[in-house]
């Protein structure tokens, strides 16, 4: 992992992200690398908001890993900011190799360095492999979640 750059996205790194973000059984289906106009809009949404951070996990110039960390100021927990972790990627060369560690383990880190007092995530209830990883690096499954898809 020495070789790992752990650094703030920019718009050359959209592509690469979408890549990671299709290339699996979900992502496929909904995921488009012919236009990344919408994809580039989104990143310049992310990039001026202060409570979003997209990382990417760099090795030797090219992207092999992603997340985007979401800081969530709230009233519940006696005010309590909480950080949400999503779509956590690794390129499929780069698999097994520890870099999803790194990169939760550097939303956890940088949750911590903005105040956070929890950190969650959502994984699709199909990723069972997934989930097994999440629970190996301390994460309990302690809620059921719910989506409502709007277009």
């Amino acid at each position: 992992m020495n070789d790992i750059l752990i650094r703030r996205a920019t718009a050359a790194d959209v592509g690469p992200i979408v890549a990671m973000i299709a290339d699996d059984q979900l992502g496929a289906t909904r995921e488009s690398l012919d236009d990344l106009t919408p994809y580039l809009k989104a990143f310049e949404q992310i990039d001026t908001d202060p409570n979003q951070v997209l990382i990417v996990a760099d090795r030797n110039g090219e992207v092999v890993g992603t997340l985007q960390l979401t800081i969530i100021p709230g009233l519940s927990r006696r005010g309590s900011t909480r950080g949400l972790i999503e779509a956590v990627r690794v390129a499929a060369p780069a698999r097994g190799a520890g870099l999803g560690t790194t990169l939760i383990q550097w939303a956890i880190e940088e949750s911590r360095t903005r105040g956070c007092t929890l950190v969650q995530l959502t994984s699709d209830k199909s990723r069972t492999k997934a989930h097994n990883f999440y629970e190996n690096l301390g994460f309990e499954n302690t809620h059921e979640g719910f989506k409502l898809k709007l277009q």
